[in-house]
């Protein structure tokens, strides 16, 4: 899966690949393989990035064409699985609903619910396709 303006933010920056491979460090071919969506970027290095350049989450995964936060994101798993529950219910989903989008055990998506693990990166994009209207920004505020 790609975060849709990963490569345009950088570009917008006027940064190479190299340059964000430093950054984490990576290899640009790792850069290039996020960029291209071949390889999809763990969440932490997304938030990295966008704590690094002010970027909002939104903005990254293509959710609104707001690109800049004021303030940084932190990875609050408690918070996290708090907000995951709420945006399920209100949805009106069962753990089994949304696991069934993910691909994945009801167990594997409770652990999200459960503070147990991040939610991956490619979670949160099909995540985007179910929720709507839905702010990934929202869930870590």
């Amino acid at each position: 899966m790609i975060v849709k303006n990963l490569r345009e933010s950088r570009e917008r920056l006027d940064l190479k690949q190299t340059d964000i491979a430093k950054i984490f460090p990576v290899t640009n071919s790792t850069v290039s393989g996020w960029e291209t969506g071949k390889d999809t970027i763990p969440l932490e290095r997304l938030i990295q990035y966008a704590n690094h350049y002010n970027y909002s989450l939104d903005y990254l995964f293509g959710l609104s064409k707001n690109k800049f936060r004021n303030s940084n994101i932190k990875i609050d798993l408690n918070k996290l699985a708090l907000k995951l529950r709420e945006l399920r219910i209100s949805n009106k989903k069962t753990q089994n609903d949304v696991a069934k989008y993910l691909n994945t055990s009801q167990a594997g998506y409770a652990h999200y619910e459960n503070a147990r693990y991040l939610i991956p990166t490619s979670f949160l994009i099909t995540l985007t396709k179910i929720y709507k209207p839905f702010s990934i920004d929202d869930l870590f505020s």
